[in-house]
């Protein structure tokens, strides 16, 4: 694809977590982009992490859907569009507005948001719009909302920066947000002082910085919070001041008073240790994300926290205060434009007919939801019951992302009526798809993003949209035109939708609104392409800036609220299963699955379990385990490690039916959700363990598609073609028609076999260059798969079969740093070879780690077990 313009660098924001860095994109002559960090954007100061600087190679034209398909054929814009409207406007008309749904994304920007909030809830009549934004943030806007009458986070990054003491619970800061661990480390570094609690069952990354973890009972964190409560009480930290603009302390501190702190399985002195800190630091920042929220009970989790800092009126201040961390670019401009089915736009209530009234006046809308619709889980549950007949889907994978994502996929390939929209034309979703629409993704739209601490940034076309692919508001809007609601859908470009928005959040201001920008309300299309960021709100009656230190609320009395939070305590099982993300990877892999370098740190699923398990279950390190409870069943490669507690082992969310189907984890997680605010609890699903019975393991890697015909198969892209991991239960009779079928080809292969100890090995050679090849162990196969990755397209002789690189070639192993491709190998000879014993000096030496620093962790636990086992030895 062509960029739309000259060599200038474009102002833009990264599509991946909800930090929202800012992007410089510079079209090049050849075609692509250069990517860098936008020096000027207030968010990261220039630093991206490795995702974010790995966008270029994110573009290609691979898998894309670039024309409508219906029932698998493809079809003009125009059939597709009217086949949407009709059918249904006739599901509408025979069975109501609540018999269809749309599922969104925190990934959509907010003026694609808007127009669908606007269609379903303002013209269908039915809240049955919910998002992916429900799986992890919705803890915390019912949080909020509980305490603060609105969706506000209080705060801003650069609190984190200003704080004495900074408390990461739940939150894997160092890999999930990976720049604002930076800019935490780097704060750490000019103020000594300063210090950081990590609240984590795991040991993660980020307690690569940590003065203090406290790897607590998984689920136990109300627990803790609710005796850093009584704690306050007992010390009389309370701000006596700031409760007289509370309610609910006497209720909450008793709560709190009732909770045994032993819950928590953490040691009395280290309990003691962290009360302390918190009750003797005033400027503390709570930073806190999935692990508060994929909980039954993580709403109340979120109040727990946010009584401490309510309590001791450590809010909306310098340096202190209560931090949400998003998951998604745009979850939070999902939330402003009432995204969420139990939210109305610009933070106003669906529940108050007032607030009802006057949104469907600001539209002139023939209908107007009654009330709140269906949440994620219970939309996809309808669905499968036959109360919703028709589904739209966009930007977004249900059928793999969600919980019990086996059920939510027979729902949908059960649905009546299932249009897609996505720029993907494979995925576990598409497939089941009756309609495909092709949409424009990141670096081809225009719109806006808001980050974690309110700040609206313009996310710019910088390509041209390939095929038929449309924008998502244009083609929501075109199909609002088909049902009959033109005049209400006629804008020409996303700067009309953004300044309807601002309009419609100045009136939500007048109701008492939180979200209000209608500063920006009569912006034209000049003044929105040079939009630079902004915090909002933005009004004629406040600009930017924290909320509630002044002690005013959003509560119809105007007082924060404190909750009593009375924790529960997941039961006792053999094992929970933890859920999460890996550093370099995103969500089902759609856009970094592309990036061969993505690929380089970890490049399959995965299941961490602790040596004290492994042992029990006869697990063998880097063998395979399969996972099974009565929802679904995984096959997962092991990690034995002490970075978990017995009985909560961990495995990564990101493989799909794509590229590792028996790798999809949220086949396990049963569709348990928090009461209040419908988010699935993610983090402890029950689950059996035990070996997977291979018969043999295998390798390979090929410059065409691969067709894996196995129980256990992994695949990843390298530069030229792609790698794939193996396992199956039973030996093929011939391994040369094996590897044909799997590579696609009828060439006679290169071969070492070694019947005594089960190996085989095949290479296919076209022209003297190597185009595939297979390795093949009894046990999980033992070769260099960096060297050989390098091999693939490259003349290459029967040495190929090695599997290892000559004496004369150094072996980089396992990628650590995946913006400079250093491998661990390079990095422990430097270590043991050079006497490099400080991350710095690595970082002088080999470039590891100087540029976005999210291997720094890595890093530096290899120098520890370098210098421990050097100790050890003497």
């Amino acid at each position: 694809m062509k960029p739309v313009s000259g060599k200038t660098a474009i102002r833009t924001t990264c599509p991946y977590c909800g930090v929202g860095c800012g992007v410089l994109a510079t079209p090049q002559p050849g075609g692509g982009l250069a990517v860098t960090g936008d020096p000027d954007h207030p968010a990261n100061r220039g630093r991206l992490c490795v995702k974010g600087a790995a966008l270029a190679e994110t573009l290609g034209l691979q898998g894309r859907l670039l024309a409508p398909r219906i029932h698998g054929r493809q079809a003009g814009w125009d059939e597709a569009l009217d086949l949407v409207a009709r059918r249904f406007s006739e599901t509408i008309a025979r069975h109501g507005p609540d018999s269809v749904a749309f599922y969104v994304s925190g990934q959509f920007l907010t003026e694609d948001y808007y127009v669908a909030n606007k269609l379903m809830k303002g013209y269908i009549g039915s809240a049955n719009i919910d998002t992916n934004s429900r799986l992890c943030m919705a803890s915390s806007v019912a949080g909020h909302r509980r305490a603060f009458g609105s969706d506000t986070v209080p705060g801003l990054y650069e609190d984190l920066e200003q704080a004495d003491l900074v408390v990461l619970v739940g939150s894997n800061l160092a890999w999930c947000h990976p720049v604002l661990y930076q800019r935490l480390a780097a704060a750490k570094e000019a103020r000594p002082g300063m210090r950081v609690v990590v609240v984590d069952p795991r040991r993660t990354a980020s307690c690569d910085i940590a003065d203090l973890h406290l790897a607590l009972a998984p689920g136990s964190d109300a627990a803790l919070f609710n005796a850093l409560l009584a704690e306050i009480d007992r010390r009389g930290a309370t701000d006596g001041g700031f409760l007289e603009n509370l309610s609910g302390f006497d209720a909450a501190l008793q709560a709190a008073r009732l909770t045994d702190p032993g819950a928590t399985g953490l040691p009395a002195r280290q309990l003691a240790e962290f009360l302390d800190l918190w009750c003797s630091t005033r400027r503390v920042v709570t930073l806190y994300s999935q692990g508060i929220n994929q909980s039954d009970s993580g709403t109340d989790k979120v109040n727990a926290i946010l009584n401490c800092h309510l309590a001791t009126g450590r809010i909306g201040r310098p340096g202190m205060g209560p931090f949400s961390l998003t998951g998604q670019p745009n979850a939070m401009g999902g939330r402003e434009v009432g995204g969420l089915a139990n939210m109305l736009a610009c933070h106003l209530d669906i529940e108050d007919p007032a607030h009802r009234e006057a949104v469907q006046g600001f539209w002139n809308s023939p209908a107007m939801a009654p009330g709140p619709g269906l949440k994620a889980v219970e939309m996809f549950r309808a669905v499968e019951e036959g109360r919703i007949r028709a589904l739209w889907i966009m930007c977004t994978n249900p059928a793999a992302s969600m919980p019990d994502a086996d059920r939510v996929a027979r729902a949908i390939g059960g649905c009546d009526f299932v249009v897609v929209s996505d720029m993907m034309a494979d995925t576990d979703t598409t497939r089941l798809a009756h309609v495909l629409l092709p949409a424009t993704g990141w670096a081809e739209k225009d719109g806006t993003v808001t980050n974690s601490e309110r700040r609206i940034s313009r996310q710019r076309r910088l390509l041209p949209a390939p095929g038929q692919a449309r924008d998502d508001w244009r083609i929501i809007a075109d199909v609002a035109a088909r049902m009959g609601w033109a005049e209400g859908f006629a804008w020409d470009s996303p700067a009309e939708i953004f300044a309807e928005h601002a309009r419609l959040s100045g009136l939500a201001g007048a109701l008492g609104s939180d979200f209000d920008i209608s500063l920006h309300a009569g912006i034209g299309g000049a003044e929105y392409d040079a939009l630079r960021p902004f915090l909002w709100p933005q009004s004629a009656r406040r600009r930017g800036g924290r909320f509630f230190a002044d002690g005013v609320f959003h509560t119809p009395d105007g007082k924060g609220r404190m909750v009593p939070v009375n924790p529960l305590l997941a039961p006792d099982r053999p094992f929970r299963l933890n859920t999460g993300r890996v550093r370099d990877h995103w969500h089902t892999m759609t856009r970094t699955g592309l990036s061969p370098r993505l690929s380089r740190h970890i490049a399959e699923p995965y299941l961490e379990i602790h040596p004290d398990d492994a042992r029990r279950l006869r697990l063998e390190p880097a063998g395979l385990a399969e996972l099974w409870n009565d929802r679904g069943r995984a096959i997962l490669r092991v990690l034995v490690t002490d970075r978990v507690r017995p009985g909560h082992p961990f495995a990564p969310i990101h493989w799909t039916g794509t590229t590792a189907p028996s790798g999809r984890v949220a086949a396990l997680v049963p569709p348990l959700t928090d009461p209040v605010s419908g988010q699935p609890a993610s983090k402890s699903a029950p689950v059996s363990i035990r070996p997977f019975a291979a018969a043999w393991y295998g390798f390979a890697i090929s410059t065409r598609p691969m067709r894996p015909e196995c129980r256990y198969w992994a695949q990843a892209v390298l530069p030229g073609g792609s790698q794939a991991e193996l396992a199956g239960e039973a030996l093929p009779e011939d391994w040369t028609g094996f590897a044909r079928a799997l590579f696609g080809t009828t060439a006679e292969p290169l071969v070492m076999r070694d019947a005594g100890r089960g190996i085989m090995r095949l290479a296919f050679l076209e022209a003297g260059r190597l185009r595939a090849a297979l390795f093949v162990a009894p046990r999980p196969v033992a070769l260099s798969r960096s060297h050989v990755a390098t091999l693939l397209g490259a003349e290459a002789g029967p040495s190929v079969l090695a599997g290892h690189p000559g004496s004369d070639l150094p072996d980089e192993g396992a990628t650590i740093c995946a913006c400079f491709g250093i491998g661990v190998n390079s990095i422990a000879r430097a270590i043991t070879g050079q006497g490099l014993v400080t991350v710095e000096a690595i970082g002088a030496a080999l470039r590891a780690g100087t540029n976005c620093g999210s291997c720094r962790p890595e890093i530096r636990s290899l120098i520890a077990s370098s210098l421990a086992a050097k100790q050890a030895a003497e």
